[in-house]
């Protein structure tokens, strides 16, 4: 296949949660310079609003949908939605996410639950709600989103067992996917960011900036635009015999 072709989205359609600003935004934003049409979803109406305008702005297609990703009937409503406007969904990117820091000791059980609903149980609610409608195609790809924190730790925080342990469990939960569908034409993989500068990633960028200068293979924190290439290549046939992997977009952090 041309080479152009395999990075081509032209006529597929993509869910991104939490698509509204940030990485999400990023992502999805690459998807739609590639040809796709986009559902996005997002718990705030205001941000979700604007980026919708943007993009419209822009000539590209599409829609959005407010959503908590850790209610099933939301996320229900997202994948049903997508199909009315479009008729199917091809690809899923999984991006919403919330974090909770605080000593193991003294991590509240509400807090850490909230985290785990969302992160993880919400990635699970969607894939297997737009996994039933891509197994009746036999066709699609899903993008969890995952994180460097979910593969490694440090001794000098910052402390959040919540997000920590959701963000493994993610990449498990892709693993696991990818084995239950791959025969079924359905790829599922992660993409696991470091350091982003993002409304999530902010309060801590202070903590590591310095050391990632100083230690990482590529010295800086990543730089807006940096996810695309990754996202558009999981979602595209550039990717076709790839599942169940995790892409670590980090500048050499983890290695």
């Amino acid at each position: 296949m041309n080479m152009n072709k395999l990075f081509d989205l032209t006529g597929r359609t993509a869910i991104v949660t939490g698509g509204s600003r940030g990485l999400g935004k990023e992502m999805a934003e690459g998807l739609a310079e590639a040809g796709a049409s986009l559902v996005l979803c997002a718990r705030r109406a205001e941000w979700l609003d604007e980026t919708v305008a943007e993009f419209e702005e822009r000539g590209f297609e599409v829609d959005s949908v407010l959503c908590d990703t850790s209610v099933a009937g939301d996320v229900r409503a997202v994948v049903d939605h997508t199909i009315q406007r479009f008729g199917k969904v091809d690809i899923l990117i999984n991006n919403a996410g919330i974090s909770w820091g605080a000593m193991p000791e003294d991590m509240p059980l509400e807090k850490w639950q909230k985290v785990l609903d969302v992160n993880l149980t919400g990635c699970f609610l969607f894939a297997q709600a737009a996994g039933k409608e891509m197994l009746k195609r036999e066709s699609g790809s899903i993008i969890n989103i995952t994180s460097i924190s979910g593969i490694t730790s440090s001794a000098n925080g910052p402390f959040y067992a919540g997000y920590v342990a959701s963000k493994a469990g993610l990449i498990g939960l892709t693993r696991e996917l990818a084995a239950s569908w791959g025969r079924k034409g359905i790829r599922v993989n992660a993409i696991a960011p470091g350091f982003f500068r993002s409304r999530l990633a902010d309060p801590v960028i202070d903590i590591y900036e310095n050391a990632i200068r100083e230690n990482n293979p590529i010295p800086r924190i990543g730089e807006e635009g940096e996810l695309k290439g990754a996202a558009v290549f999981l979602a595209s046939d550039a990717s076709s015999y790839v599942t169940g992997q995790t892409l670590v977009v980090d500048g050499g952090m983890t290695i």
